[in-house]
């Protein structure tokens, strides 16, 4: 999420928690549950993992565009793995922030409840 605000200039993205009211309201399903995925409603249909992140990037546009849509090309079953495979080793490679990024005045109402 705080990568996708860094990167996010024209401010396309919301963000709500899965176990919020927002996500909750959703009359879609299957919805999936666990508080590890990552999930995007976009164009009226969830994405979940590895479909998720690239139409994160598709809304970023430029490179990140490009890069997504060069990940088409990779199937879902892959995509997904590799999701997984980032998202259990973020922290020892990236770092571990020592406490969460307050938003800003103007990131705040990207935040749904």
């Amino acid at each position: 999420m705080q990568w996708c605000l860094d990167h996010d200039k024209r401010g396309h993205l919301r963000f709500a928690p899965l176990q919020g009211t927002t996500y909750a309201a959703l009359e879609i399903e299957p919805k999936p549950r666990e508080l590890d995925t990552l999930v995007l409603l976009d164009g009226g249909a969830l994405h979940v993992r590895g479909d998720a992140v690239l139409r994160i990037l598709r809304h970023l546009g430029g490179a990140w565009s490009l890069l997504g849509a060069i990940g088409r090309v990779v199937p879902s079953f892959l995509r997904d793995a590799l999701y997984r495979f980032i998202a259990r080793r973020r922290h020892a490679w990236f770092g571990k922030a020592p406490r969460c990024r307050l938003p800003s005045a103007g990131e705040s109402a990207r935040f749904l409840p």
